[in-house]
């Protein structure tokens, strides 16, 4: 069972959250909780939240967190959730340093959460909500059966990642419906006309030619509002449960799948700026205020720890923080403006120092308005390429080993950008939920030089289809062509098909 907190890390809190707020953060009220190795393993194994709807990847996910501890591969110090409160659970086997340390990073995810544009839709009562899914999700399997539940939440959860996690911050005007006044037949009152102030001078100004163009254009729109969906549908899981042939309890799994997968999806979009920001502040609170002098060895191998090079991917911790110290120090001393860009003498930029104090402003700034994605693209700079060293790769196939592709900025920034580009997943659009007048399910895949995974793509388009009880397609290229994956409940079918009939 979880234990609450003893008497010195209540106080050992206190410290830390008074010294935060020194700094300007601001943030949740927090609800810690200490949890032994298995303990931690288990909720962490639930995506942080201690009740989650029953499914047997979760087990999977704490056998493999499990043996990877047990193992000494890696180490779970601290779990943080996006909730108000916040709730964050602390390992019962962490010395004081540790706690400490975590207890500063917990608080700047925190202040993270509570700021970011990213999470202002979130739902700041999941860790309830999460707990109510699993009741009703279970009251389902009592009343339908474990293996056809099951079966459904399988199929819904390849698709969890095909949603739109912009959408509310978006406001759509235009209808996927026909309006009841469209269905009308279009009479000259609904053609638009030129205004005329004499009766007489109504044939001259809107002539013959000019009603019969306004007739035409008005037949165009409404072909096209009976296109469905109207636009390219960006939330295919969303899209399927407001128009699949669904039961009930089927359409109230997928509600509850979509709406944990909207939850998550912020974290994904501010990964490298969560964890930078969390562990910039964890440095500056220790470093500043909480360290004790016997304590500077050891935090120092635990912060070196978390922004160490990982070899074949990039740590998030290390990117975020360094690019957090970069701005901060460019605001500071105004390497920043017109002037700054202007400025081509590289013996006056290297002494460049305007003296602004600006850095800190600038970084509560930059955690407040972005995300990842537009992080990245605006701060991840040549100078800043340069003096980290970063650089592009990728595999060869001939040498079945990763090599270095090029040190060259544009393409490594741009390869970071598009690895950030939707979480690095592909990007899926539902394009006609009637192709070819059968009611048939019609994806396209928006694509970026980067081909589907074709045994994992048959896997979830056959999962598609059983939620849509009809056959379903996917439109994409393959090796510079033009190609449709398809499965009508039996087989699949592939067809290389010319652009002109897409």
């Amino acid at each position: 069972m979880p234990k609450q907190l003893t008497k010195e890390l209540q106080q050992m809190q206190v410290e830390v959250e008074k010294a935060a707020k020194g700094y300007g953060l601001d943030f949740f009220r927090a609800c810690y909780e200490v949890l032994d190795y298995d303990e931690m393993c288990m909720v962490a194994s639930y995506g942080g939240f201690p009740v989650r709807y029953p499914h047997w990847k979760w087990g999977m996910e704490y056998d493999r967190l499990s043996k990877t501890h047990e193992y000494g591969v890696s180490r779970i110090y601290e779990m943080v959730i996006n909730n108000d409160p916040c709730y964050a659970y602390l390992m019962e086997s962490n010395t004081a340093v540790d706690q400490k340390l975590v207890m500063c990073h917990v608080t700047a995810h925190n202040d993270f959460f509570k700021n970011n544009l990213a999470f202002r839709h979130t739902n700041r009562r999941m860790i309830d909500d999460a707990a109510n899914h699993a009741t009703r999700i279970r009251r389902y399997m009592d009343w339908y059966g474990v293996e056809a539940v099951e079966s459904f939440v399988d199929a819904v959860l390849s698709i969890e990642n095909c949603i739109d996690p912009h959408a509310d911050f978006i406001e759509r005007h235009s209808k996927d419906i026909i309006d009841e006044e469209d269905e009308r037949f279009f009479g000259e009152e609904k053609v638009e006309r030129l205004p005329s102030s004499r009766e007489y001078m109504e044939r001259y100004v809107n002539p013959d030619d000019y009603i019969e163009y306004q007739k035409k254009k008005l037949k165009a729109k409404k072909e096209q509002q009976k296109h469905f969906p109207v636009q390219p549908e960006r939330d295919i899981l969303r899209f399927l449960m407001a128009h699949a042939p669904l039961l009930r309890w089927q359409r109230d799994v997928m509600d509850i799948i979509w709406e944990e997968a909207q939850y998550f999806a912020p974290q994904g979009m501010t990964k490298i700026m969560n964890e930078g920001w969390a562990s910039y502040w964890h440095s500056k609170l220790m470093t500043e205020k909480m360290m004790e002098p016997s304590e500077v060895i050891d935090f120092a191998d635990r912060h070196s720890g978390v922004v160490a090079m990982q070899q074949g991917q990039i740590n998030p911790y290390r990117l975020g923080i360094e690019l957090f110290k970069n701005i901060e120090e460019r605001w500071n001393m105004g390497r920043f403006g017109p002037e700054w860009e202007r400025c081509t003498l590289m013996a006056e930029k290297r002494v460049w120092d305007k003296k602004l104090g600006l850095g800190r402003d600038k970084i509560f700034q930059v955690r407040k308005i972005y995300t990842d994605l537009t992080f990245i693209d605006e701060f991840f700079t040549h100078d800043f390429c340069k003096q980290h060293g970063y650089f592009a790769y990728g595999y060869d196939k001939k040498k079945q080993e990763y090599i270095i592709e090029s040190r060259e900025f544009e393409k490594v920034k741009q390869k970071l950008l598009a690895s950030l580009t939707n979480a690095g997943q592909p990007i899926m659009s539902v394009v006609d939920a009637n192709y070819e007048n059968r009611s048939e399910l019609l994806l396209e895949h928006e694509h970026d030089d980067k081909d589907l995974d074709m045994q994992y793509s048959k896997e979830t388009l056959k999962n598609v289809a059983k939620i849509w009880t009809r056959p379903a397609h996917i439109l994409t290229r393959v090796e510079e062509r033009t190609c449709m994956l398809s499965f009508d409940g039996t087989q699949f079918k592939e067809k290389i098909i010319d652009r002109a009939e897409k």
